[in-house]
């Protein structure tokens, strides 16, 4: 007769334990324009007491993209600022310097059908904005997807004119996701 216990049994068997829950890893990412303020420092804390709560990552990622709105200096201070708080990323990575990495999941995207060319001026999208203005509250601005329906013919012409162009998400309309 075996002297351990059950607890003792069950622990000393053969059968696989169950897989570790991913690290967690959370991010606080502000755009460099300007001084933190409260609400950002706020935002930072409850990020950085989640990670090492967890014991995860806390990562700053400095959203530079919009280079129109970038102030000098202002990744930097927020990055010491966020120090003299208390709160030393364990990660940092700056926006602008990732670009072959997401544009390398762009392009997956377009391949497989998630994602497209919208070559929409400003004006047109402005329109679209003033319409769902006028129709009121029970309006919300949407985009119509119009680029989603250009023949292939005319986004090679727009491509050869080289036309600017974002690139949009195809979302179903009718799927809801839960």
């Amino acid at each position: 007769p075996s002297t351990r216990t059950h607890t003792q049994q069950r622990c000393h068997s053969s059968a696989p334990l169950p897989p570790s829950p991913p690290r967690v890893r959370v991010r606080y990412a502000p755009s460099p324009t300007g001084e933190l303020h409260l609400g950002g420092l706020r935002t930072a804390l409850y990020n950085y007491l989640v990670a090492k709560k967890s014991g995860g990552d806390f990562i700053l990622r400095i959203e530079d993209t919009d280079q129109s709105r970038l102030v000098e200096g202002s990744a930097a201070r927020l990055a010491e600022d966020l120090k003299w708080a208390g709160m030393v990323p364990d990660e940092e990575y700056t926006q602008s310097e990732r670009t072959d990495i997401y544009l390398e999941h762009v392009d997956k995207l377009m391949e497989e059908g998630h994602a497209y060319k919208c070559y929409c001026t400003a004006d047109r999208l402005a329109m679209l904005r003033e319409q769902a203005r006028v129709k009121g509250a029970q309006s919300m601005p949407t985009y119509d997807r119009y680029c989603l329906s250009l023949t292939e013919e005319q986004k090679e012409e727009f491509d050869k004119q080289r036309v600017p162009y974002v690139v949009r998400m195809k979302i179903p309309r009718e799927e809801v996701t839960k």
